[in-house]
């Protein structure tokens, strides 16, 4: 399949539409669903990727997966999301908002069960001129 050959990295979550065919989709896809969710919510101050994340970013490209990592499962979809929060805003309130929206994009969009959202706070933006 050429679709094999050019997406050898990429991980695909499927879902049966009917009997006409597939839709695939990519975890990236999902991901990048996750990360601009949890940036909506009031709080929130950035989504915190890994090095390779922030060295693409300084580079100047993009990348809307930064700080969240996604695995489909059989019982549903796990997001993992890295948060920096902003000062003064509780963050028992925020999380449960995260992963209110979070969980309610994916759902939406894609069509699939969201299982679990963690969000795990990697700081604190004390910067208050926002």
């Amino acid at each position: 399949m050429a679709r094999d050959n050019e997406n050898k990295n990429v991980n695909w979550s499927s879902k049966e539409i009917s009997s006409i065919g597939e839709v695939m989709i990519a975890d990236d896809v999902i991901a990048t669903i996750a990360g601009l969710a949890a940036t909506e919510v009031e709080g929130v101050s950035a989504m915190q990727g890994n090095v390779t994340n922030e060295l693409v970013g300084k580079l100047g490209m993009k990348n809307l997966t930064k700080g969240v990592r996604i695995k489909v499962t059989e019982a549903g979809v796990v997001a993992d999301l890295s948060i920096q929060m902003r000062y003064g805003y509780s963050i028992p309130k925020t999380c449960k908002a995260i992963q209110e929206k979070v969980k309610t994009a994916i759902e939406n969009m894609v069509g699939l069960s969201v299982e679990v959202v963690n969000v795990h706070i990697v700081g604190v933006d004390t910067d208050t001129t926002r």
